[in-house]
């Protein structure tokens, strides 16, 4: 049987990295606009007194590849000797079997020089024990900056907890927000206004057209989460097929489910299909085990795995009271993009049934991208419900709550508001705002002695990711999203 020829894996070291050559990145990434999370991951790659690796994850197709390679670009205008950058996608047939300590070896003697390295091992779960050989790496390797990315997301976030503490430092790359998505379509300026105080900080948005601004809000609701999607109009005609099979299968097929004790993949994806058809909605592990026919406590663990993978998010229940229950009983779903909600069931109508759900789902994966996402809920009682209250992590109280609405008629008839102003009347101590959005309505209004502002859902949802990325972009750190592994 014959063995892969070490000078067939150098040859291949050369064509993945052309700047060896070529001294730059080529035209095409260059081209590429650059994520808002770009920042912050290209300063931890560059903060070298730190001897730790970078794990960038996050789910498929969101452009991780892209700001790696971004990165080296940065790298080399920054005077990085081009053959000092190095970097290997996994995935590649011919580095199959072959350790990270033999691959790094192979590159030093071949073609670094002695100063600071960086290098790139980009999707590496494809490698067995990868976070055992990375640490060892760290650990044996002065002068040296690791990063490593992949979509397999569920089992790098579990390995890198398991065995890179204090070597690892997580980084997660989300799904578009719609305001990125309106950056990358070149909307931003056109749809949008944006006024500065005399200190030139951003104090208020505007929506220049809302019927325009809505239009896109629907694309972005439709295939907006994905950078591809924006810049290909073949993608966008075949979101179902490029969504579903190449995003969806893959991860509830090929990322390792079975990590999380999950044998049964049909279940799984069965799952998936009636939790992502319901997004917005509230479901209980009761309810879903009896629909099913399959246990609360396999329930549980494709729960665990869904969440993981970055596919779907939960949000805790409190009750009118802004007390949290022991025993979580009921909960409510949300796809982490709406994109794979119309790759699942077709692009929505504003005019559906479902778009209000889909509207709310879109408003919360804007809050996903904060690192306190944990602390949001939604309050439901017996004869009320509010979709989004936010508690302060210190006094339990609510501090901010938000009723998503995709019609303009409680903008007209704000009294009917009846859940909101019974739950503000027992927290106005706390709450220091209260937001209802519409279709298209903006303004003030005041029912019952309360103030509520009213905004329309793509206004709210363009504000609140385009301040949420740009804080913790300024801080150069991404969110951080926990969630239990068992």
């Amino acid at each position: 049987m014959f063995e892969i020829a070490e000078t067939d894996i150098l040859e291949r070291f050369r064509i993945d990295n052309p700047w060896w050559d070529e001294g730059e990145i080529d035209e095409m990434t260059a081209s590429w606009p650059k994520r808002h999370y770009f920042a912050g991951f290209a300063q931890l790659v560059k903060d070298i007194a730190v001897k730790r690796a970078v794990v960038l994850m996050g789910p498929r197709r969101v452009g991780k590849t892209v700001i790696i390679r971004q990165t080296i670009s940065e790298l080399l205008s920054d005077g990085v000797d081009p053959r000092n950058i190095f970097y290997l996608s996994l995935d590649t047939p011919i580095y199959n079997g072959l350790l990270l300590e033999k691959l790094y070896t192979l590159y030093t003697n071949n073609f670094a020089t002695k100063s600071q390295k960086y290098v790139f091992f980009d999707e590496i779960p494809y490698l067995k024990d990868w976070e055992v050989q990375l640490k060892s790496l760290v650990d044996t390797f002065s002068g040296v900056k690791f990063a490593v990315s992949g979509s397999a997301a569920a089992a790098l976030k579990k390995k890198s907890d398991e065995s890179g503490a204090g070597r690892f430092t997580d980084y997660l790359l989300p799904p578009l927000t719609f305001a990125e998505f309106l950056a990358f379509s070149k909307l931003e300026s056109s749809l949008i206004l944006e006024t500065k105080d005399d200190n030139g900080i951003t104090i208020d948005f505007q929506a220049v057209s809302i019927e325009k601004l809505n239009d896109a809000f629907q694309d972005y609701i439709s295939y907006g989460g994905y950078p591809e999607a924006v810049f290909s109009e073949t993608i966008r005609k075949q979101n179902q097929r490029y969504v579903k099979n190449d995003i969806i299968e893959k991860v509830l097929l090929g990322d390792l489910p079975t990590l999380f004790g999950i044998n049964d993949i049909q279940e799984l994806k069965s799952l998936f299909v009636t939790l992502a058809y319901n997004t917005g909605g509230e479901v209980s592990l009761e309810q879903l085990s009896q629909k099913s026919n399959i246990s609360k406590n396999t329930i549980k663990r494709y729960l665990e795995y869904l969440e993981a993978a970055f596919l779907i998010r939960r949000v805790e229940r409190i009750d009118n009271n802004a007390r949290r229950f022991q025993r979580a009983a009921n909960f409510k779903v949300y796809v982490t993009n709406t994109s794979l909600w119309s790759a699942l069931f077709g692009s929505p109508n504003p005019d559906s049934e479902e778009y209000g759900r889909l509207a709310e789902t879109a408003i919360l994966t804007q809050w996903f991208h904060d690192a306190d996402y944990r602390d949001i809920y939604y309050a439901r009682w017996a004869t009320g419900e509010i979709d989004i209250v936010y508690l302060d992590s210190g006094t339990q109280k609510p501090d901010w709550l938000v009723e998503v609405k995709w019609t303009d008629r409680f903008f007209e008839r704000p009294s009917e508001l009846k859940s909101l102003i019974s739950f503000v009347k027992k927290h106005e101590d706390s709450l220091t705002d209260i937001c209802v959005t519409t279709r298209r309505k903006s303004g003030s209004r005041r029912a019952s002695g309360i103030d509520i502002m009213f905004l329309p859902s793509a206004l709210y949802a363009y504000s609140v990711g385009k301040k949420l990325v740009e804080f913790y972009t300024k801080e150069l750190v991404a969110p951080t999203f926990d969630f239990d592994i068992g």
